[in-house]
């Protein structure tokens, strides 16, 4: 829902537009300019009664903000109504915003739709982005994405940044219109120069992936600063990335250890992680596995998943914490039934040694098998080792070989020697065979091997 707001210092400055019906007018006029709402009152309330729509208006708002009266909503709700039945624009624009908030009033989104529609009809670019923002999510009226766009679109001409922005959502999205990328950069860049911190950050997403124009890292990394600089997080998090990988700038560990502690800070789980990493690992920063430990903490109470990974090596080895396999095990197991390979491995080893858990060959087994279809080379070593001596398995030597063969092409000089021990025990056609295997498995993506 949007935050309820009316300024009345905001809409002084529409005084220009708003003609003078009298010298009473001008003086309660001349009072507000000078703060004293009191003395402003007092001159708009006569005008108010006999029935003038300018000062019921302006008398709405005083009530809506307590100036020079008690705040009271449902006064304002009164006199912002008398003013808009007579076709006041502002007056019916901000009778909707009370509807629709329930100030002063039931919330009543429906009678919030009538009058945003009134005022949205007479070109009032607030009102046409609200009732926009009513028909995109289907707030008391059936959802509909094409007048959704054909409000957005009325008010981002007036150069309403909200709406500019929408439109640009929607046209990235084709939802409501054409996809048209074009026009999406065309809104967007209206919205980030009016400094809309997501058209910013959408910008950024759009040059650094190539989607709709030329992918560009230095378009990317311009974006994504000013919307960093208005503290979007996940442009703060990827600036991070663009600098530790040198895209679009020179490799800077400093610069990125900067803009991942300012979205950590904010709770970016990715950069809490990344952070860690940087601190694991001495880059740009010095290295301390207790600023690494405390950052992969905070990601992983988040459900992280990579996270949880890292703080579950932290434990296994002692490095920033105190060694705790029992702690290990638990953030490996939540990792791995997220799909990390690496936590998948470990905790497949924990299974084989019975560490922090009652040894089973046949969950090792299970948890190797995982990594090993994720690429993960030491599982696939290893499931070379249990199909060899049967353990928590049928004892197979072909697959043994097919594994160690699979492992070898990835470097492991372990399975290499393990391969050609084992080939010596199978006959020339079963060594043609499992290499064929082997073939077919990579090919794979290891699934299913």
């Amino acid at each position: 829902m949007k935050k309820f707001t009316l300024f009345f210092a905001l809409l002084l400055s529409l005084l220009v537009a708003t003609p003078v019906v009298s010298a009473d007018f001008q003086k309660g006029m001349d009072a507000a300019k000078e703060g004293d709402y009191v003395a402003a009152f007092k001159e708009w309330q006569p005008l108010a009664e006999k029935g003038d729509a300018v000062s019921q208006y302006y008398l709405g708002l005083l009530y809506a903000n307590g100036d020079g009266v008690i705040q009271d909503y449902e006064t304002s709700l009164k006199w912002h109504g008398l003013a808009a039945e007579q076709g006041h624009t502002d007056a019916q624009y901000n009778l909707g915003n009370l509807y629709e908030n329930g100030r002063g009033v039931i919330q009543d989104e429906k009678s919030a739709i009538k009058w945003y529609r009134l005022a949205a009809e007479q070109g009032d670019a607030r009102a046409q982005y609200s009732l926009g923002i009513m028909y995109d999510i289907g707030k008391s009226i059936v959802r509909d994405v094409k007048t959704a766009a054909k409000w957005y679109r009325l008010a981002a001409e007036q150069g309403n940044t909200r709406a500019q922005y929408n439109l640009a959502v929607m046209y990235t999205n084709g939802e409501g219109v054409t996809q048209d990328y074009n026009l999406a950069i065309k809104w967007y860049e209206l919205a980030a120069g009016q400094e809309d911190a997501r058209a910013q950050y959408n910008l950024g997403m759009l040059y650094d992936y190539g989607e709709g124009v030329t992918q560009d890292d230095k378009a990317a990394i311009k974006w994504y600063t000013l919307a960093a600089e208005h503290g979007v997080s996940q442009a703060q998090h990827n600036l991070g990335v663009m600098y530790v990988n040198g895209e679009g700038v020179e490799k800077d560990y400093n610069t990125a250890v900067k803009w991942y502690k300012l979205a950590a800070e904010q709770g970016d789980v990715r950069s809490q992680n990344s952070l860690g990493v940087m601190y694991a690992n001495g880059l740009g920063v010095s290295q301390d596995y207790k600023s690494s430990a405390k950052w992969y903490q905070l990601a992983a109470e988040q459900g992280y998943a990579q996270a949880q990974s890292n703080l579950g090596f932290l434990y296994a080895k002692g490095d920033g914490v105190a060694q705790d396999d029992k702690k290990a095990f638990k953030w490996f197991k939540q990792a791995a039934q997220q799909g990390i390979a690496f936590a998948q491995y470990n905790l497949a080893t924990m299974y084989d040694e019975g560490k922090a858990v009652t040894q089973d060959d046949k969950t090792a087994a299970k948890w190797y098998m995982l990594a090993a279809e994720q690429g993960n080379s030491d599982a696939q070593y290893n499931l070379g080792i249990i199909y060899e001596k049967g353990k928590g398995v049928v004892q197979d030597i072909l697959i043994a070989h097919m594994w160690f063969n699979i492992s070898s092409s990835q470097g492991d000089e372990r399975a290499r020697s393990n391969r050609d021990l084992v080939g010596k025990m199978m006959t020339p056609i079963q060594v043609v065979e499992t290499q064929k295997r082997a073939r077919e498995c990579v090919a794979k993506n290891y699934k299913n091997c």
